[in-house]
Formats: structure tokens, C-alpha cells, sequence
């Protein structure tokens, strides 16, 4: 028997870390365990979204991701016989401080977030499966395997993120349907000899499916990723055995990328699948990522996704001992994040039935429609609006909560378009005398009032020690906005009125 603790994080991919950082920035106690006996893992996630760095921002660890990462990364576009340049740098998004797309793999991010999470005393716990699990009416009692040994936890919750084959997921007996996709997804580090632009994504769109080869590989100098037909019926969500090297050269051949395989560090098929459970929560029981939703690697939004669901969750889990409303705190997570997921399922088997879908349909579009549409692509990319609509929708920086159960408004309509539940957005204003950022003020855990520039002075007695307030001069009015620890508005009023005691309260500020 060991201490009890808040909160029992199973599995330390990004969203398990995330999770575990965010709750304890807001004062948790919490474990981390995995059963995989070491960390180290080729990544699977290439792409770190600008949501995901904004929700990451309070906890401390945005510049170490980007100075790991490539800000503005630079692409060739390989259409037929074309080839369109592209460069996503700034994106023209005025609204966030990262209007960019980031290359930075799954590896990077995972060391990160554990020196983050090992800087506030937390360590994970390596070769430590998780065995049987109790929700009874105090907690719930895990079971954990280490060493032949067994060890029983207490907590108050326990959260899953244990990935596409969850066992929390399992004893939790919640739903997961959904089917296997018929593409499969190589990935290979890799040694190549040829005249392919290092510090430039290759993106070949073809008949047989995507091919991309990026200079971002772990084992070796190169990442190859494609798409193609599956050959056999591997088993969704797991890692299949290394290709030969011919058929990795075979791949680069039928792109008509002038490359030569010299060597391979390592290389895997990736068989997938699109699902989403029936449910988040089972008691004191949650899921988040992998282990709630499972789709193709299409528009980067696996670990993004997932990494959201955890910095939406772990604030929730950490606050609820001094919630005056428990049951609707923690209903809101699953409200809130699932039919975020079920959105970006549906968008992934759209991008992913254009990138790699065998039917003739999605065969001719790429190999004879796209070739054909190329001298328009350097008209469509210079729309800088067109571009910018395309980054928000993948960013998810227009994903909000607005029919929430924590969605509260004050008695005073509060004017604006900022509304309870939406993101809030990296607007220019002015505090404390000098003109600044929004986020730069919202760059610590907590919830942060907001309140107007001729707003009373009083606050509620009921404020915390992770309870932020700042006066905006540059916010005329005498309201307020009560921003939750992930960056979206819980409470607007026209007025510091009783209903943000209320909220305040119920969140357990």
C-alpha cells in the first residue's frame, strides 16, 4: 500500500505528460506510470500545432519546444511533373503568437514535458502495467505490476492514456467502435544519396498515395512517410515489422523523388483505424488521446488532439476537491473534448481519403487532377486569407465550448464577440502601464480575471492562490472575463456581479 494521490496518469506518451504537468501546476499530487520499460520510441507525430503550444504556453515549456522545433519550415510540393514551393512561416494569423506550422517530433516533446514534469518532483514510472482497478465510493484502488511485485494506489481519479489499445479504457467497459482504415502508413529513418534539398519537406501527391520525405528522421538524417495499399491484415494500431530496403527504394521510385536508400535505421508499417469511445468518463474513471480516439495521421491531429484533451482534463482533475460542483466540473471534460473528437474524425477521413484512398475516384484526383491544377497552386497559396482559413481549421484555433456546462454568463450582457466556451483570442492590450500581448498575461496556471477598465475594484472573497487578476485599460467597460487554465472564457458579464462567485466556486478557484 502506498500514499494515496490525486490523480494516476497510465502512460507516459505526450498526452499522459501533458496531463500530469498541467495537474500538478495546479497542485495535484500525482503518478505517472507506463508500462514500457524505457522511454525511448521512433515518433509517429511530426507536426505541433499552434493550439497546442498556446494551451502548453502556462506551463513553461513553449521555448523549449520551439527551440527544438522548425518554425518556417520550407516544402516542395510535387505535383506530376510540377513542383510548387511553399514556405509556412508566418501564416498571417494575427491572433496567436505562433502563426506558424512546427516541425518538432513526438520524441522531442515527450523529453520536454518529463524535464518539466521531473522539475516539479515527478518522475515516471517505467515497466509498471497497470492490473486490476476498483471505483469504489472513496477512489479508485489501481493495482500496479512492477518486478514481480504488485503495489495498490489510491487516487481520486485515474486517467487514461494508455493509447489506441487502452487498458483503462477496457476495465472502464466503455465502447469503442469504429472500423480499421484499408490504406496502411510506412515510416522509415533513413540514409539517402541524391540531389533532394535538405533543409526542404519533399511532398509527393501521386496515383498510388502521399509520400513525404522530410529531413526530421531520429535514427538517421531523413524521415520517410507513405501511404499505401495494405498488403496483408496487420493488426490496427501497432507497429509492424521493418520493410527491406528494396521496398523503401521501391516507394521513393514510384514518387519519382531522385533518391537512393543507402542505409535504414529503422522502419515500420502502420496499420490504422477510426474510432472514438462511447464515452470519456466512467466514474472516477478518463480517457484522453489515443486511448478516447483513434484516426489517421492526416492533418497532424493525433498528438495535437490529444495533447488539448490533457490540459483541458488535468486542471479539472486537480481543482475538483475544492469544487462546490464536482459532478458538472468533471461531466464538462467529456461535453466539451468528444465532440471535438468526432469532428476531427470526420476531417481526417476526409484528408485521409484524399491522400491515400485506393478507389479509382481517389486515384484519378491525385494522379491526373492535381498534376492538371498545378499552375494554380502558386495563385491559391499567395490568398493569404485562403491560407490562413485552411491553418485556423487544422490549428483548431476556432474550437470552442460555447454549449458547456461551465459556459456561464453574468446578469450584465457583456459586449463583444467574445462569448462563454470560446478560445480567447492573443489580442494587443494594455495592463499595468505598458502595451503587451494577451497571453503573455495568461502565461501561468491558473484562471485569470480579466476585468475592464472601469470595473470596481472588489473581486469575490472566494479568489485562490491560482486566481490571476489584471485591468485592462485598453477594455472599456465595467465588466469581466473569467479565463479557464486553458485559455477559453468560462464566465463574461457587464458586471463583477454574485454569478462569478458562482463560477469562481464551482471551478474550485
Amino acid at each position: 500500500m502506498s500514499p494515496p494521490v490525486d490523480v494516476l496518469v497510465v502512460g507516459a506518451g505526450p498526452t499522459g505528460l501533458a496531463l500530469a504537468l498541467q495537474a500538478a501546476a495546479h497542485g495535484a499530487r500525482v503518478r505517472v506510470v507506463d508500462a514500457r520499460l524505457q522511454p525511448r520510441r521512433p515518433s509517429r507525430a511530426m507536426i505541433v500545432h499552434a493550439r497546442t503550444l498556446e494551451v502548453l504556453r502556462p506551463l513553461g515549456v513553449t521555448a523549449d519546444l520551439l527551440a527544438r522545433a522548425d518554425t518556417s519550415p520550407a516544402v516542395e510540393l510535387h505535383l506530376g511533373r510540377s513542383t510548387v514551393p511553399v514556405r509556412l512561416g508566418d501564416l498571417a494569423v494575427p491572433d496567436t503568437a505562433f502563426p506558424h506550422l512546427t516541425l518538432l517530433g513526438q520524441q522531442q516533446v515527450e523529453r520536454v514535458l518529463a524535464a518539466a514534469l521531473a522539475d516539479r518532483g515527478v518522475q515516471v514510472e517505467w515497466g509498471t502495467p497497470l492490473g486490476t482497478v476498483a471505483d469504489g465510493p472513496d477512489g479508485v484502488a489501481a493495482v500496479l505490476r512492477r518486478d514481480g511485485g504488485s503495489e495498490v494506489v489510491h487516487c481520486a481519479a485515474l486517467a487514461g492514456c494508455d493509447g489506441v489499445d487502452s487498458t483503462v479504457r477496457a476495465v472502464a467497459g466503455i465502447g469503442w467502435p469504429g472500423a480499421r482504415a484499408r490504406p496502411e502508413v510506412v515510416l522509415a529513418d533513413v540514409d539517402l544519396a541524391g540531389d533532394l534539398a535538405a533543409g526542404t519537406a519533399h511532398v509527393v501527391v501521386g496515383r498510388g498515395g502521399l509520400m513525404m520525405v522530410v529531413a526530421l528522421g531520429e535514427g538517421a538524417p531523413w524521415r520517410m512517410i507513405a501511404t499505401r495499399a495494405a498488403s496483408d491484415r496487420l493488426p490496427p494500431g501497432t507497429g509492424g515489422p521493418p520493410l527491406p530496403t528494396r521496398e523503401l527504394q521501391d516507394l521513393l521510385d514510384g514518387a519519382g523523388l531522385s533518391a537512393r536508400v543507402t542505409d535504414v535505421a529503422w522502419s515500420s508499417r502502420i496499420a490504422l483505424q477510426h474510432r472514438l469511445a462511447t464515452a470519456y468518463r466512467a466514474g472516477r474513471l478518463f480517457l484522453a488521446g489515443d486511448a478516447a480516439h483513434a484516426w489517421s495521421p492526416a492533418g497532424g491531429q493525433g498528438m495535437n488532439t490529444g495533447i488539448q484533451d490533457a490540459t483541458a482534463l488535468g486542471w479539472r482533475l486537480a481543482a475538483v476537491a475544492t469544487s462546490t460542483a464536482p459532478e458538472v466540473l468533471l461531466d464538462s471534460y467529456e461535453a466539451e473534448r468528444r465532440p471535438v473528437a468526432a469532428a476531427m474524425l470526420a476531417l481526417t477521413r476526409l484528408l485521409f481519403w484524399g491522400e491515400s484512398a485506393t478507389d479509382p475516384v481517389a486515384a484519378t484526383l491525385r494522379g491526373s487532377l492535381a498534376p492538371l491544377a498545378a499552375p494554380l497552386a502558386p495563385w491559391v497559396l499567395a490568398r493569404r486569407r485562403l491560407v490562413a482559413r485552411g491553418f485556423r481549421v487544422l490549428a483548431q484555433l476556432d474550437t470552442g465550448y460555447r454549449g458547456s456546462p461551465l459556459a456561464r454568463t453574468g446578469s450584465t450582457p457583456r459586449s463583444g464577440r467574445l462569448r462563454p466556451g470560446d478560445r480567447v483570442p492573443d489580442a494587443s492590450v494594455r495592463c499595468q502601464g505598458r502595451d503587451m500581448r494577451l497571453h503573455e498575461l495568461l502565461a501561468r496556471p491558473g484562471v485569470h480575471l480579466l476585468l475592464d477598465r472601469d470595473a470596481p475594484d472588489h473581486v469575490p472573497s472566494v479568489v485562490g492562490r491560482l486566481v490571476h487578476v489584471h485591468r485592462l485599460a485598453s477594455s472599456p467597460g465595467r465588466g469581466v472575463v473569467a479565463v479557464r487554465p486553458d485559455g477559453h472564457a468560462g464566465f463574461t458579464s457587464g458586471a463583477v456581479d454574485a454569478e462569478l462567485s458562482w463560477w469562481l466556486a464551482a471551478v474550485g478557484a
